[in-house]
């Protein structure tokens, strides 16, 4: 019998385990980098000159023992060429002996001194020299072919996840699907968006052979990806059309039935109807092809999307939430600290909706254990991630920092501080003031802080595990922890932890038998790279068919129905947030931050509004954006984790208008005024 790690289903040999694969590549090549600096700076410091015992030296051609008198008198006696030009146009001129010596001199001693340094390196070419640096020679290559390599693991991952994502019914629509009216409407338009995506790649292979420019084989190789994959994705979905799963109610409605179409359909039948239009029918492929020029963007969300999983796996989560446990919060204020505390792993994954898949489930099981009404619950899981992504080491404020030379990461986290607080603030305010239930009896000082002190004890030897990881980089590969090494650093880090937990665990279900949900490590990493495969699957086609809206509205020239500058920056602002947050509603962070870069910003700039205020206006606005109706993206992805069955007991709740719409109108008032302060109080002291 096959033990019990080999024994998975054939979406996860097929799917699970290659995209664990290809994540873990992605972390090998990047920290292979980090290996060979350091490599490099130790056979420096272990063989002086080791930079030119990199490669064999080569044995100079030169004669060192070469006579030097008759050198002379070979070239004393040699005439210039009678078809030399110069010779006829200067006329003769008499050689130097003197000067012919002291040249040919020279030439000797440089001889020489290469015939020196040529035996003193084959003299250090030691067997210890030959084996560092054949594996120093094997790191810089790894280092290269994974540089080379980022596009085609990029493409192969998005594929391999979007496929999967169709055949598990796992995209990201405003509506599950419930009837079989439903699944027929949206498997139908899926696999007529799968196959436009398929033809439109065609023709840009094809547009791009017939154009005068000659084609790589990369580039071909890379076309010939695509195709691949959009031909898998259509069978997939078309597989998925004429293979209706058991449970689905008969009845339902055509507009429901609209609603529960993905949303990357939806965006590519509008951009690839409107580029067929405009007879561009390669657009589609074009823009898609833009997301290999920011591979390494995307294959960090990826790596995001994984870290967000693995916490899924823990226990972090629950042990964070029992330190609180003791002082007998009300929900409401308890929901206030679920948000404030999320924000700092938000913040290190990347985004507002990796984090709420991530731990969105269980902020909303411990505010219900708590007693949080459905609706609280619902607006806290949902907000859980929209705070931190103006701290540090946010991924999004890199992408903006590395496509703005006008801002630096360190101006735009700097100021992040300030809008989180602030932000935190108004949710605080608007959590504990409108539509408070609940009396604030919070358990005495006394019985409380040694509890929760005593809760801290478990939490001590994650602690240690982060500190562990970060020391070995920032000692061994000399990294330190920022933004641009939390990619590569959070995956080891959140496997050191799966693997404290794995020791922890099964002795304390060896020692008590207690912990009998614990399957084990492979499991447990099994289990977060199924749900990974997902949800990368989900998010980077709904991102890079944002990308492709993005294309729609550049060439549409909305942009430039409006003013390209404006005389006064309190108007240019207005606009700002109006289409800031339109675009929040409508499209991913990641493909609203490229489009808004080559949009909108210059409009802002021009018109006296500071690079680092917009750039902080439009990270608010994003958020607004994200949680507002109709699409409203962080209320869908707390739907898919949290279950349908919640979202609808909610709706069936009663009370005030208010009370029955709490879950969507209390982020909406807390970001709201939030947005309007960051976009406004600052022009106060430099506008004009």
């Amino acid at each position: 019998m096959a033990p019990s790690g080999f024994r998975r289903t054939g979406l996860e040999w097929f799917s699970s385990l290659p995209a664990c694969l290809l994540l873990l590549a992605v972390v090998l090549f990047s920290t292979s980098s980090d290996i060979h600096n350091q490599m490099l700076r130790g056979g420096e410091q272990l063989w002086s000159g080791y930079y030119k015992l990199r490669m064999d030296p080569a044995k100079p051609e030169c004669d060192a023992n070469r006579d030097i008198e008759a050198a002379v008198a070979e070239e004393m006696a040699r005439e210039a060429p009678a078809d030399d030009p110069m010779a006829a146009l200067l006329g003769t001129v008499e050689k130097d002996p003197a000067d012919v010596r002291l040249a040919i001199e020279r030439s000797v001693a440089d001889c020489r001194s290469a015939h020196a340094s040529y035996e003193s390196l084959q003299g250090q070419l030691t067997a210890g020299v030959k084996a560092y640096r054949a594996v120093e020679l094997f790191v810089a290559d790894l280092i290269a072919f994974g540089l080379s390599a980022q596009r085609y693991i990029l493409v192969i991952l998005v594929m391999l996840c979007a496929v999967t994502a169709t055949l598990t019914r796992h995209h990201i629509a405003m509506r599950a699907m419930e009837t079989r009216l439903d699944y027929t409407v949206s498997l139908t338009l899926q696999t007529i968006a799968n196959a436009m995506l398929l033809g439109s790649s065609l023709i840009f292979r094809q547009s791009t052979l017939a154009s005068s420019t000659a084609v790589s084989g990369e580039e071909l190789l890379l076309h010939n990806f695509w195709i691949i994959g959009f031909g898998c994705l259509t069978l997939a979905s078309l597989y998925r059309l004429f293979r209706v799963p058991d449970g689905l109610s008969a009845g339902g409605s055509l507009g429901q039935a609209f609603l529960s179409v993905p949303l990357y359909t939806v965006m590519c039948l509008i951009s690839g109807t409107y580029f067929a239009m405009i007879g561009h029918s390669s657009g589609i492929g074009i823009y898609l092809g833009k997301m290999m020029e920011l591979a390494d963007m995307f294959l960090n969300v990826g790596l995001y999307v994984w870290v967000g999983m693995m916490l899924k796996q823990t226990r972090l989560a629950t042990l964070v939430f029992n330190v609180f446990r003791p002082w007998r919060m009300p929900p409401e204020l308890l929901a206030v600290v679920a948000v404030l505390v999320a924000a700092v792993p938000t913040a290190y994954t990347g985004a507002s909706g990796i984090f709420v898949i991530a731990a969105g489930a269980v902020i909303y099981s411990e505010l219900r254990a708590a007693g949080a009404r459905r609706h609280l619950a619902l607006a806290a899981t949902a907000m859980s991630g929209s705070l931190g992504v103006v701290l540090r080491p946010c991924l999004l404020v890199v992408v903006i920092a590395y496509l703005n030379r006008e801002v630096t990461t360190d101006e735009l986290f700097g100021w992040g501080i300030w809008v989180f607080v602030l932000t935190a603030t108004m949710f605080s305010l608007v959590a504990v003031t409108v539509n408070r239930q609940s009396q604030f009896n919070l358990a005495p000082v006394t019985d409380a802080m040694p509890a929760s002190v005593l809760a801290l004890r478990p939490l001590v030897p994650y602690v240690l595990v982060i500190i562990a990881v970060v020391l070995f980089y920032r000692l061994a590969l000399d990294v330190k922890m920022d933004e641009f090494s939390a990619p590569r650093l959070l995956p080891v880090i959140m496997l050191a932890i799966l693997v404290y937990e794995h020791f922890s665990r099964k002795r304390r279900q060896d020692d008590t038998a207690g912990d009998t949900e614990y399957q084990g490590l492979e499991t447990s990493i099994r289990g977060a790279t199924n749900d990974t495969t997902a949800e990368i699957g989900a998010l980077l086609l709904l991102l890079g068919l944002s990308v492709s809206i993005g294309g729609v509205i550049e060439r549409s020239h909305i942009m430039e129905a409006f003013p390209q500058a404006f005389d006064s920056a309190w108007s240019a602002m207005l606009l700002m947030v109006v289409i800031l947050v339109i675009l929040g509603m409508i499209m991913d962070a990641f493909g609203a931050v490229i489009l808004v870069t080559a949009t909108v910003a210059t409009i802002a700039y021009s018109s006296g509004i500071h690079p680092v205020h917009f750039w902080m206006v439009t990270l608010v606005a994003f958020e607004l954006g994200y949680l507002s109706p109709p699409v409203a993206l962080n209320h869908l992805l707390t739907r898919q984790v949290v279950g349908e069955a919640e979202v609808l007991a909610a709706q069936q709740e009663g009370g005030t208008f208010y009370q029955r719409h709490e879950r969507i109108i209390m982020p909406l008032i807390a970001m709201g005024i939030s947005l309007v302060l960051v976009a406004f109080v600052p022009l106060l002291f430099y506008a004009n």
